[in-house]
């Protein structure tokens, strides 16, 4: 039996969660036999999915040169490497390099976990880049405003659900963002780019990028940039489309990846396409389940596995429905109820929908991905009716709050009952 080696598992959140369960059920479906390995902290968490797997071990997916030497030392035959969350990517890369099983150069992805190192490999290869430079101080970045007009953003090397990212107008207003990083000492600064902001979804095959769907995002206005809505697919002109597909697939053969699974994001400007960041991963935020619903039949990591086995892939239809997932964002306070979200759950065309806060929470401003309060993803027969629907069933939701208590930093994350 075929072996696969998902190194890293899941998260201890939903979507991670979901992403995992998909991947090990697929991966079963082909004969896989499959070996999961995790932090014992994490395989407490995520011991559903565990459960789901043949073998589990205790081995940090985050640490390259541990998941290296546990893989030589067990010696097992695994054909296939997977890793997908953005903190082991570099790890599950080195194990498949160390097995001889595909996977992506690991040198090319540390290039693009370090996200000024992946726009200089892009602007070097012709690609539109912000300019961008890695600071170690608030002078350093004060240094850098003074060659443009601005805004700008500062935001950490190697983080992701949009932690620390922030808008700034001047460099007055640069110590402020810079105490909001996990790392003051080493961060980026980099021009604001204007434009509606997509998202590509795709597969390798063959070693080629083949892209499945554009997702379009919404994100709250500055300073920070936490994505509250996507959109799959996006709806643009037919050349549109094609010129980010072009874009998208040459700069991921220009970073040499060719492995597994890729989510690219960027900016559509009066200038044209600008790449972001990129990531050699699924996209998160339940951008999986709105591909597999836009995609009937579609299985994600099951055309990595078989692209793996030698078994020949037929056509993937371009999505046929719509979806969407529009995130609540309520005001900070004390919460002291939340009204019609049952209404919400009860709506036949909900895909998907979690409330992470409960009542007696104290809620903080929306600063990163993980300060949402919840989620509901929908499906519709067009990208329009998708987004209406969403925005119609969270903006439904009523956050009962009082807001004397708002300068309160602790948020009680429990799931409301």
């Amino acid at each position: 039996m075929t072996g696969f080696l998902f190194l890293g598992g899941a998260g201890p959140v939903a979507s991670s969660l979901d992403i995992a369960t998909a991947a090990l059920t697929q991966a079963r479906a082909r004969g896989l036999r499959s070996h999961l390995t995790n932090t014992e902290a994490n395989l407490a968490a995520t011991a559903r999915v565990g459960a789901l797997a043949d073998t589990v071990s205790a081995v940090d997916p985050e640490d390259a040169a541990e998941s290296v030497r546990w893989v030589r030392e067990q010696g097992e035959p695994f054909d296939v490497v997977l890793g997908l969350r953005d903190t082991v990517v570099v790890a599950a890369a080195e194990a498949a390099a160390a097995l001889g099983a595909p996977g992506n150069p690991p040198d090319a992805v540390r290039l693009v976990r370090n996200k000024d190192e992946c726009r200089a490999a892009l602007a070097a290869a012709g690609f539109r880049q912000p300019a961008v430079r890695l600071c170690t101080s608030v002078a350093e970045a004060a240094a850098f405003t003074a060659g443009s007009a601005g805004p700008w953003v500062v935001k950490p090397r190697d983080a992701m659900a949009s932690i620390g990212v922030r808008k700034v107008r001047s460099a007055a207003e640069l110590p402020g963002a810079v105490r909001q990083l996990p790392d003051p000492g080493l961060f980026l600064i980099e021009e604001f780019v204007r434009g509606p902001e997509f998202s590509v979804e795709g597969v390798f095959l063959g070693g080629r990028p083949r892209v499945l769907a554009i997702t379009a995002k919404e994100t709250l206005p500055p300073p920070g940039f936490v994505e509250v809505g996507h959109v799959l697919p996006a709806e643009l002109p037919p050349g549109t489309r094609r010129e980010i597909e072009r874009q998208v697939t040459g700069a991921l053969t220009a970073l040499d990846l060719r492995f597994g699974i890729f989510h690219v994001e960027l900016w559509l400007t009066g200038g044209g396409v600008v790449l972001g960041e990129v990531h050699g991963r699924p996209g998160g935020d339940w951008l999986h389940l709105l591909l597999a619903h836009a995609i009937p039949g579609l299985e994600l990591f099951g055309l990595v596995f078989d692209d793996v086995l030698g078994r020949a892939a037929g056509p993937v239809p371009a999505p046929s429905r719509a979806a969407a997932a529009y995130f609540l964002a309520p005001p900070p306070g004390r919460l002291l109820a939340v009204r019609g979200w049952d209404a919400v759950t009860a709506h036949p065309d909900v895909l998907y929908a979690e409330l992470t806060v409960a009542p007696g929470a104290v809620l903080g401003p929306i600063r990163q991905s993980t300060d949402r309060a919840g989620v509901v993803v929908v499906g519709a027969d067009s990208p329009a009716r998708a987004r209406a629907l969403a925005v119609e069933l969270t903006s439904s939701v009523e956050f009962v709050v009082d807001a004397a208590a708002a300068d309160q930093s602790t948020v009680d994350r429990r799931p409301a009952k």
